[in-house]
This record gives structure tokens, C-alpha cells and sequence, in this order.
């Protein structure tokens, strides 16, 4: 007993001899717990974002950006969104970092080394579209639970790595395999070892697809520890829940996956439209696989102002999961009328898609902006919320900003 309170005690004195004053009632705290003034309080420090983005939750990190802040045609670290499960794994040492291809479709299990995936296949550098399966949530009602995502859960990065398929074919895959499971190395909420924060996947068809990678640069450089150094699985054009961090595991099945969030209600939609706030069972939920197509205007940013008779050049990215973006357009008379903006292709396939335009506004007055992209099979973004889903998954109405001309 004297042993156990002469460690408490130095844990309580080493504690406050950073935060710099007593812990007052320290004795009284949980085994365990970190107090806040020794948490680092700036996000935006600690992952290097951009002060202008809105942090929605702590525990775990989930941070997301402004749309006029995600202008750039790449998505840069500083404005790329962060959606955790779990805590962000601690003290990574790339140099014994391994990765473990195992499960009941494959001829024999087999590790690399980090070094060994690098040198022994083919490099590749993709554009990719990450966009979390909840962004858009906030706009639901009945409100969904989850993150409140507004607009700002997307991104599109350069990812360079190695393609899960050449590793896959090298490990030699059963005739059986179904889907691809990913486990990693960040930890739950509850610190239990034996739970995993999170572990999706995809069907074969995705995970042999060219674009489908192990990355190790995010942009040319390192991925950023919380975009998942050293190793992440990157699945563009899918819910991004998909693209694992921190990989150290893939176990190829002969069933779909059913580990942590690919069960129940996570990830997943009715299978069939449900009225608003209806329960749904299990059974009647459908996985979410492509992403719907959508768009979004980057510039100007809501609230712009204009002078009469000057015209207002606005832009920004659309984008449409396995699909290209084939016609892009937008309003300002609330969707009555729709005019055609310049669209650029996408700089490969998964990558979202620039357009452009001149608006012009018959006088003084407010105004908004609406944007409303097609896909190459003829779907077009709904002008409102599209149809309610327990999770708020897939919202993909048309972005609008404020305009007001003088």
C-alpha cells in the first residue's frame, strides 16, 4: 500500500510540475487519466490544419474544413479533413513497420516490411477523392447521429504507393476470396487491446482495381500521422471509411468482412427508401459501396459580395465515386433555370473534377448560388436533401453560397 501511494504520489508530482501549480483534489482521480492541461488544446498545431477548420470531436479526432478552404486543385495536409474511430497509435517506428496478408482466401500468409513493399513492386501516384460517408449529415431531419459534417468531410490528395492487387497476386489468392478486411494499429477508445476501433473493407472487384493502393506519400511526402504514417489502405471514389490508416493487416475472406463498423446499421443504407425517422431492420440495410456524385464551390465563400453590374467568377470541384462528372452547371434562381459551367476532365480516374464559370445577376439584390453536377449515367445531384437513412449517409444536395450585389 505505501509502495502503490508513494507512485501515485510522484505521478501527481510530475504532473504538476509541467502543468506548474498543484493538482488540486488529485488524489481523487481516476487511475489512469491524463488531465486536460497536459492534453495539447491546439488541434490545429498538433496535426498542422489550418486555423479555419472546425473541430467536431476530440475523442476521437474528427475535423473538418471550410469549402472555400479546399479550393486547391490537390488537397493540401493543412485543409484535409480528419475522421478517427480510435486514438492515433503512438511512438511508430516505420523501420520494423510490417504488413501481414493473411485470412481463409489466401494460398499462405505472408509479411513485408515496409522497405520490402517500397523496393520489391511498382510505384504509383494517383489523384484520389476521399469523402466520409457522413458528410452532409448536419442537414438530415430527423438529425442523425454522428459527427454533424457540413460540406467539409471530402478531399482529393496525391497518394503514391504500391497496388494492394500486385501484393495480392504475389501472396497468391484462393479462388474463394470475397472481400478484403483491413486491420491497423490505432487504439479504442477504451485502450481494451483486445477491440478494434474500426476495420472495413471491400469486395475483391475494388480491392484488384489499379487505383486501389498501399501508400506510404501523401503529396509527395510522408502520409502525416493522422492520415495514417506509415501505411494506409487509399480506395478513391468509396466512403472513406474504406481507405484504412495505420495498416499493418489485410486478411483476404471468403465471406464479406465482418469486423468493427461493416455490421449493423455502419456504413450502410436501406436497401429500399424508408420515410423519415423509420426504423429499419438489419437485414434491410445495403452496404455502401461508389459515392454519389456531388460537387461543391471552393470560390467565392458564402457571403460574398459583388457590385452591380460586375460579374462574379466562381469555381470549384465535382466528383462522383467510381463515375466521371459529365456535365456541371448552376442557378441562381433557385434551381428554376440552370446554366452550364466549364468542366475540366479528372487528372486520372477517382479524381475529382474542376469547373468554372462567369455568373452574371440582372441587379442589385441577394442571391445564392447553386451547384449541380451529373454523372456519366445520367444522375444528377438533388436541389435538396435526398432521401433520409438512420445514419445521414450520402447527402449529396446541391452546395449553395450567399451572394449579395450593391
Amino acid at each position: 500500500m505505501n509502495r502503490r501511494k508513494f507512485v501515485q504520489n510522484s505521478v501527481l508530482g510530475s504532473m504538476a510540475a509541467v502543468i506548474g501549480v498543484e493538482i488540486v483534489y488529485g488524489h481523487t482521480m481516476p487511475s489512469g487519466y491524463q488531465p486536460l492541461g497536459l492534453q495539447d488544446p491546439d488541434p490545429f498545431k498538433l496535426f498542422g490544419k489550418d486555423e479555419g477548420m472546425e473541430v467536431l470531436n476530440d475523442r476521437p479526432w474528427n475535423i473538418e474544413a471550410k469549402a472555400h478552404l479546399l479550393d486547391d486543385a490537390i488537397t493540401p495536409n493543412r485543409c484535409m479533413f480528419i475522421r478517427n474511430n480510435g486514438l492515433i497509435p503512438e511512438n511508430i517506428d516505420a523501420s520494423t513497420w510490417t504488413l501481414t496478408i493473411d485470412g481463409e482466401a489466401v494460398s499462405q500468409s505472408k509479411t513485408y516490411t515496409l522497405q520490402e513493399l517500397k523496393s520489391k513492386f511498382p510505384n504509383y501516384t494517383y489523384q484520389l477523392t476521399l469523402e466520409c460517408g457522413g458528410n452532409g449529415r448536419s442537414e438530415f431531419d430527423p438529425p442523425a447521429k454522428g459527427n454533424q459534417w457540413t460540406v467539409g468531410a471530402v478531399s482529393c490528395a496525391t497518394w503514391t504507393g504500391v497496388r494492394l492487387r500486385d501484393v495480392l497476386e504475389d501472396v497468391g489468392i484462393k479462388s474463394n476470396a470475397v472481400y478484403i478486411g483491413y486491420h491497423a494499429a490505432d487504439v479504442h477508445l477504451s485502450r481494451d487491446p483486445g477491440k478494434e476501433p474500426i476495420s472495413r473493407g471491400a469486395p475483391m472487384a475494388k480491392a484488384l482495381q489499379d487505383e486501389t493502393l498501399l501508400a506510404f506519400k501523401m503529396n509527395g511526402k510522408d502520409i502525416p500521422l493522422a492520415h495514417g504514417y506509415p501505411l494506409r489502405l487509399v480506395a478513391g471514389g468509396w466512403p472513406a471509411s474504406v481507405s484504412g490508416k495505420w495498416v499493418n493487416r489485410i486478411s483476404v475472406r471468403d465471406k464479406v468482412h465482418d469486423g468493427t463498423k461493416m455490421t449493423g446499421t455502419a456504413y450502410r443504407v436501406p436497401c429500399n427508401p424508408v420515410a423519415p425517422g423509420e426504423k429499419v431492420k438489419d437485414e434491410d440495410m445495403c452496404i455502401i459501396e461508389s459515392m454519389p456524385v456531388k460537387s461543391l464551390i471552393t470560390y467565392p465563400k458564402t457571403g460574398a459580395m459583388i457590385k452591380e453590374g460586375k460579374k462574379l467568377g466562381i469555381r470549384g470541384h465535382a466528383w462522383a465515386g467510381e463515375l466521371e462528372v459529365t456535365q456541371m452547371e448552376y442557378s441562381i434562381d433557385f434551381g428554376s433555370t440552370w446554366q452550364e459551367c466549364t468542366l475540366e476532365k479528372p487528372a486520372n480516374r477517382l479524381a475529382w473534377q474542376h469547373f468554372s464559370a462567369e455568373v452574371s445577376f440582372p441587379k442589385k439584390g441577394y442571391y445564392e448560388v447553386w451547384a449541380r453536377a451529373m454523372d456519366s449515367q445520367g444522375m444528377r445531384q438533388p436541389m435538396l436533401l435526398p432521401g433520409w437513412n438512420p445514419k445521414g449517409y450520402l447527402n449529396n444536395a446541391c452546395h449553395r453560397i450567399a451572394v449579395k450585389v450593391t
